[in-house]
């Protein structure tokens, strides 16, 4: 039995600049952080039959990985070369269309077992590459590649993209001050609408592939706007970045009508009269969780939010990434994997940690 461990993530800036159809003409950047939020994923060969189960909101039991019709647990065990005999089970501490990441942590933490249950040793690059190939080049999902990364490296982490799609990965400079009041001051509230980002990604993608200046112009702003929030974090100007996250949520519903409603419109204006600087909807928007940003207001914020219907989904930072926590293949406990030093091997790759 292999259990990995893999974290969700909120974007701080940046967010859309990852999908192919922008960054493969004008680059791309992504400002995230890993938070204390889970994606597991359970991978065990069953010792009485050669049968592939899968177990999520549905449950699967078929003869070969072929008849899966979960499409990353299928796509997972044929990159990882493995046809049956294997029983994949999979929770998380947030559901599905939350904003968070979950396909991709699903992705990363699943090849991630696989890999260590066929003792193949990957690095993290190695990892968020191959399931961004799984994603987007097999599955053809509209999404971009900052997710895979975020959950393989975790931590608060910068993501330069190149035109052909190579991938630098960076730390910022931050303070343990400004590190504990960015944790402090950052809440998560759940608004309790699960979504399919598909529709407002592909409505994205499409409003760049046709040039659509409104649609360009934002996305260049956001960012421009990703970079100024890196320097504000890195500089301990917390108060500045609490306001930039208003200025790019009124530049991130400019990409979409799908991305906010009438409903979260109010409820986000509730919040900047009771105390938030700024926030916004996580992920591609339309659902999920509502970031917002206060230093001085915490619990009237919290207050209006809870009287509002929001349930508060409390946390801290992941400085881990994705990890196997438990191996039990040959009787012994081990918690290293994929290993640190092998971060050293990503230099190579255009990645550094």
């Amino acid at each position: 039995m292999i259990i990995t461990r893999t974290p969700f993530r909120v974007t701080l800036g940046g967010g859309g600049t990852d999908l192919p159809s922008y960054y493969s003409r004008h680059g791309g950047f992504i400002f995230a952080a890993a938070i204390s939020r889970y994606m597991f994923i359970n991978v065990n060969r069953p010792v009485v039959d050669d049968l592939v189960r899968v177990k999520y909101t549905r449950s699967e039991i078929v003869s070969h990985r072929d008849a899966v019709q979960h499409e990353i647990a299928r796509e997972a065990l044929r990159l990882t070369g493995i046809e049956c005999g294997v029983e994949i089970v999979s929770m998380a501490d947030v559901p599905a269309g939350t904003g968070l990441g979950s396909s991709s942590c699903y992705a990363v933490g699943l090849l991630n077992a696989l890999h260590a249950m066929r003792r193949q040793p990957v690095t993290y690059h190695e990892l968020a590459e191959e399931a961004c190939r799984l994603e987007l080049d097999i599955l053809k999902k509209p999404i971009g590649k900052q997710d895979q990364y975020m959950a393989s490296f975790g931590g608060l982490t910068v993501l330069e993209i190149e035109p052909d799609g190579r991938v630098h990965v960076s730390k910022p400079r931050i303070t343990e001050s400004a590190l504990d009041d960015l944790q402090h001051n950052m809440l998560l509230f759940y608004t309790g609408v699960e979504r399919s980002s598909q529709d407002i990604l592909q409505e994205q993608s499409r409003g760049v592939a046709e040039k659509k200046s409104q649609t360009i112009e934002s996305m260049h702003a956001i960012k421009e706007m990703g970079y100024r929030i890196r320097e504000m974090i890195e500089h301990g100007d917390l108060t500045s970045f609490g306001l930039a996250l208003d200025a790019h949520w009124q530049m991130k519903k400019r990409l979409s009508s799908k991305i906010s409603n009438p409903r979260f419109d109010d409820l986000y204006e509730l919040a900047r009269r009771n105390g938030a600087l700024g926030g916004k909807i996580s992920g591609a928007g339309g659902g999920g969780f509502l970031l917002l940003y206060t230093e001085r207001r915490h619990a009237q914020l919290r207050e209006a939010m809870r009287r509002a219907g929001l349930r508060e989904m409390r946390y801290h930072f992941d400085f881990e990434g994705t990890k196997v926590v438990a191996n039990l293949t040959d009787g012994s406990y081990q918690t290293e994997w994929p290993r640190p030093a092998a971060l050293v091997a990503t230099a190579g790759m255009g990645a550094t940690a």
